[in-house]
């Protein structure tokens, strides 16, 4: 029984319970592709049903990891893709709090959005909180959540990721002029290629060669299209609440 609701594994050499960076690192991306998907998709189109059931599937995997982490679906199937990968074990107790704050911010979505079906500022917010612990976690290794930990516990974390805990801080910004100008350059060709890709103007061709809608049977009636194009350019609420219905009318194309 103690090992069903066991929170951490016991590793020989550790002198506390621990998880493992892998696992943990490939759950996170599980996680954060779907819900980039469903937060673009009601960003640009208005559909928030994506993103309610995300919520949903979030929650249920965020309070199995509190349980234990062995039970969470996103834990089970990452742990299986690194499965041949040699375990990076670190403290358990700092990610137990980190999966507390994004627990709670599921729950506050789950209120919002999901039960109230409401969309505003707050859940743009929150979404973009969530986004943010998960793409740093899967993309850099690094617990945002984490670093909070010791503003709120006396014991200070043990066995970070990297082994950030136990090294002394580091001076300056770890990297060379060469480097530094490296970046500086790449910015510089990155603006110089998007002021020529607006220059030459949209892609043009290709669909002029293709059958029709028309000729495939797929074109709707005007009336059909009317209605259909009045429901699309309905401004959601969230937009309204912001302040900014002319500029989603605009970036959707409606009049």
């Amino acid at each position: 029984m103690d090992r069903i609701f066991q929170f951490g594994e016991t590793v020989e050499g550790y002198p506390i319970r621990v998880v493992n960076e892998r696992t943990v690192r490939a759950a996170a991306g599980l996680l954060f592709f779907p819900a980039v998907v469903s937060f673009m998709n009601a960003l640009l189109t208005a559909n928030y049903q994506p993103t309610r059931l995300f919520v949903i599937v979030f929650l249920i995997d965020m309070a199995l990891r509190m349980i234990n982490p062995r039970w969470a679906p996103s834990m089970i199937v990452g742990g299986w893709i690194v499965r041949k990968q040699t375990p990076e074990w670190v403290g358990a107790p700092q990610k137990r709090f980190a999966w507390g704050l994004g627990l709670l911010l599921g729950g506050a979505m789950l209120y919002l959005m999901v039960f109230n079906r409401y969309m505003g500022p707050v859940n743009m917010l929150v979404c973009a909180s969530c986004l943010t612990l998960m793409f740093f976690e899967t993309a850099f290794g690094i617990c945002l959540g984490c670093k909070l930990y010791n503003l709120f516990n006396k014991e200070q974390a043990q066995l970070c990721p990297g082994g950030v805990c136990e090294m002394p801080a580091s001076k300056g910004f770890g990297m060379g002029l060469g480097q530094a100008a490296m970046l500086l350059l790449f910015v510089g060709a990155i603006t110089l290629a998007k002021g020529w890709v607006d220059q030459t103007g949209a892609v043009q061709g290709g669909f002029d060669e293709m059958a029709t809608l028309e000729e495939m049977g797929l074109k709707p009636t005007p009336g059909e299209a009317s209605a259909a194009e009045a429901e699309r350019c309905q401004v959601p609420a969230f937009a309204k609440a912001i302040g900014h219905e002319a500029q989603w009318k605009l970036h959707n194309g409606c009049t």
